[in-house]
């Protein structure tokens, strides 16, 4: 190997481990579920990514819309919790201090569906 190739193979080690170390590397792709590690959910053409995520009792789940549209995040019994219509970039927050399944889904395009698992 040569010294240009050497020196490119070791940047991306580093950057590498520099990302495991600093808890920013990505889980796998593919998987439906998984638990947050940064408890944001993402609204991007009309889903919520992740479709279904766990977290720990307590856990304030932050929704940013990427969509180029509005959307809503409601609570399936409608009171747990309801968002504004979030135009693009805007957020809406809600923090879960019981257990339990929260199913939810934009009340402007009710076929977008998603839940949080609060264990």
């Amino acid at each position: 190997m040569n010294r240009k190739k050497r020196y490119l193979a070791v940047a991306m080690l580093l950057v590498g481990l520099g990302g495991a170390l600093l808890g920013t590397t990505r889980p796998a792709s593919g998987s439906p579920a998984q638990v947050a590690s940064s408890d944001q959910v993402k609204i991007d053409n009309f889903t919520f990514a992740p479709g279904e995520i766990t977290v720990a009792k307590g856990t304030t789940v932050k929704w940013v819309n990427r969509d180029d549209i509005p959307h809503t995040v409601v609570s399936d019994d409608r009171s747990t919790f309801k968002s504004k219509p979030l135009d693009t970039d805007d957020k809406f927050s809600y923090t879960f201090t019981k257990e339990g399944t929260y199913s939810y889904f934009c009340s402007i395009h009710p076929k977008m569906t998603a839940k949080v698992i609060v264990k």
